[in-house]
């Protein structure tokens, strides 16, 4: 049974090295908590969770190297802190990374096997009705990006989302381990904020045990 939820302000961080920072620090602004954007390791103590927006994996696995947030988000994570990953953010939160570079580091997190690109290339982006468990309101109307998707899953991670339909219906597109919530889709390029908030009463939840 769920305690009472933390009722007092919110900061959320949105990893701010590549990807569609802007849409997603905007979709947390409407679901009334602080956002901001996270560049270097200090700025994350400033922080209640993380979002890792969708771009491209590769290129914030590097960047992550680089600005020397790898370690730090990773232990972050270790210590129960909140985080949601959305297309290239999901990947990041994998444990394992299927037609990846063999050297992609991940903040790993969820025990999860995620096959990068799997719908396709940028052509085959698409639209698709995802039924998204724990949120209300019926169908996601999702969209997918380069998209990955999850192959397998460990017994502790919760499946939340399959395509409904079409070529690819049953393929697991949005998942949740603990605090750790990933979505194959990018929620903040359709003004839906279901999952936003989804994710907010999440990190609230976990207030009390921070």
């Amino acid at each position: 049974m769920k305690g009472p939820a933390y009722s007092g302000p919110v900061n959320i961080g949105v990893l701010a090295l590549q990807g569609d920072v802007r849409e997603h620090l905007a979709a947390l602004a409407e679901s009334d908590v602080l956002a901001r954007p996270i560049r270097r390791p200090e700025e994350l103590d400033g922080v209640d969770a993380l979002v890792l927006p969708g771009g491209e994996s590769t290129a914030i696995s590097n960047l992550a190297v680089t600005f020397g947030l790898l370690d730090p988000i990773r232990e972050r994570i270790a210590g129960g802190m909140p985080v949601y990953g959305s297309c290239a953010g999901m990947i990041m939160l994998a444990s394992t990374v299927l037609d990846g570079r063999p050297d992609q580091e991940t903040f790993r997190g969820i025990d999860m096997t995620v096959r990068r690109n799997a719908f396709g290339r940028q052509v085959d982006s698409f639209e698709a009705a995802v039924t998204i468990d724990d949120v209300e309101g019926g169908d996601f109307h999702a969209i997918f990006i380069r998209a990955p998707w999850v192959e397998e899953v460990g017994e502790d991670v919760r499946v939340l989302g399959r395509v409904a339909d079409g070529p690819a219906a049953g393929r697991i597109v949005a998942v949740r381990q603990g605090n750790l919530l990933a979505t194959a889709f990018h929620p903040e390029l359709t003004g839906d904020l279901r999952v936003h908030r989804y994710f907010v009463e999440m990190v609230r939840q976990a207030a009390p045990a921070r």
